[in-house]
């Protein structure tokens, strides 16, 4: 059988994703209705387009295989069925479309955001191509470097789970724990776990709950088959997206989830309709920093603060990086400053020596991806990209959220 019912999905075939989400569903948990294309149909389509004889260096060629290709026409009729019954008594027939691999989501690799997930598709036909898009996404370059620092394989199994598509009013991650660490922002959460805004977040234990509100300069939300994202109005940016009552409702959830799954769980969540779905629930790979202090400023320099993503202390002139076009000028030890980080900016993070951003949050997966490997981070500094320019050489403090800037005569031309 091609296709697997979400509740009747079990981890040897379905991935990282899926299994934590099947049991979830299993155990009464609000995850949206869905089904998942095992490891096994991609491994016989794998087979088939000859993938196995490729090498990671040609992981190009590997990607163009599998986007040219067309799925077997059994696969198709399968995933059309699924398809009718997820979609059938719901409000709107989107779905969403992410990747599971087998390697993914693990307890000591989270992958995140190394393999592709796609919203908002509609009808058998974009589904089908969304699946292919995720296969092929095994073979990205972000995604190839990432499994080699996990000393893993290029070409695992790669399922693919199909899930009703919720319209959240707000979105966000949920790190569960001593402390419950909350990210989240208005609409959909796509671009706040790609680090692209600054969320709203609060830090819950049980003396009390730390608030602290972010930029939220940007929503996005589906209209039809397109995810629109527009810049928000000036209340949208100063009004918390939730309440207490709504944080302590997540809390209640992050706990009862992890006593479920058994251990701290990073959580992916939407409200619609004032009802928490789970989207995800991967283990924690690596503890989230403690909140920032005050920075001071230092006689000969000048410190500078945002919010401690990932812990360490290290040291390196500062490389300015607004997009792929940069990636070649990156040297070994440089500090990458940029506005905002993406997954496929994962290879420059085995170069650096750390890493600064205007935006962001600590539950992202660049903050995710930067505790993994083990740099330093700090996101979400005013003005980063201008206050931190060449030939500055800076100390960057990933426990506190500091940043020492002191001048350098190197030059990075």
């Amino acid at each position: 059988m091609s296709i697997v019912d979400l509740v009747d999905a079990e981890h040897a075939t379905v991935g990282g994703k899926a299994s934590p989400l099947a049991e979830l569903a299993r155990a009464g948990f609000n995850v949206p209705t869905g089904f998942v294309v095992p490891a096994t149909t991609y491994q016989a389509a794998a087979t088939a387009l000859g993938l196995a004889e490729l090498s990671i260096d040609r992981a190009e060629e590997a990607r163009s295989r599998i986007l040219r290709s067309r799925l077997p026409d059994g696969v198709v009729d399968d995933v059309s069925r699924a398809l009718k019954a997820v979609t059938e008594a719901a409000s709107t027939d989107y779905v969403a479309v992410r990747s599971s691999s087998i390697a993914e989501d693990s307890a000591y690799a989270s992958a995140a955001g190394q393999h592709d997930s796609v919203l908002a598709v509609r009808g058998t036909e974009q589904v089908c191509q969304a699946i292919l898009q995720c296969w092929a996404s095994l073979w990205t370059e972000r995604a190839v470097a990432y499994k080699a620092r996990q000393a893993s394989q290029a070409a695992v199994g790669m399922a693919v789970i199909v899930q009703r598509f919720v319209d959240a009013s707000v979105s966000g991650v949920m790190f569960t724990g001593a402390t419950t660490v909350v990210e989240a922002t208005w609409g959909i959460g796509e671009r706040l776990v790609a680090g692209h805004i600054t969320p709203d977040s609060w830090r819950i234990t049980d003396s009390g709950i730390e608030r602290r509100p972010g930029s939220k300069s940007e929503r996005t939300d589906r209209h039809d088959g397109q995810l629109i994202t527009r810049h928000t109005t000036s209340a949208e940016q100063t009004e918390l997206c939730l309440t207490d009552h709504d944080i302590l409702r997540l809390r209640a959830l992050g706990e009862e989830v992890s006593t479920t799954l058994g251990g701290p769980r990073d959580v992916e969540w939407a409200i619609d309709d004032g009802t928490i779905w789970v989207l995800q629930a991967r283990p924690v790979t690596a503890l989230v920093p403690g909140s920032s202090a005050p920075g001071p400023t230092t006689a000969g320099s000048v410190t500078i603060s945002g919010e401690p993503a990932s812990p360490g202390v290290a040291s390196g002139p500062v490389r300015l990086v607004r997009g792929p076009a940069d990636f070649p000028k990156v040297k070994r030890g440089d500090v990458l400053v940029c506005r905002h980080t993406d997954p496929a900016w994962t290879p420059l993070f085995t170069i650096a020596s750390a890493v600064v951003t205007e935006t962001g949050g600590v539950l992202s997966h660049a903050a995710i991806v930067a505790r993994e490997v083990g740099i330093p981070a700090v996101l979400a500094v005013p003005r980063a990209t201008e206050v931190l320019t060449p030939p500055s050489v800076v100390t960057v403090n990933g426990n506190t959220g500091h940043i020492c800037v002191k001048q350098s005569t190197r030059s990075l031309s």
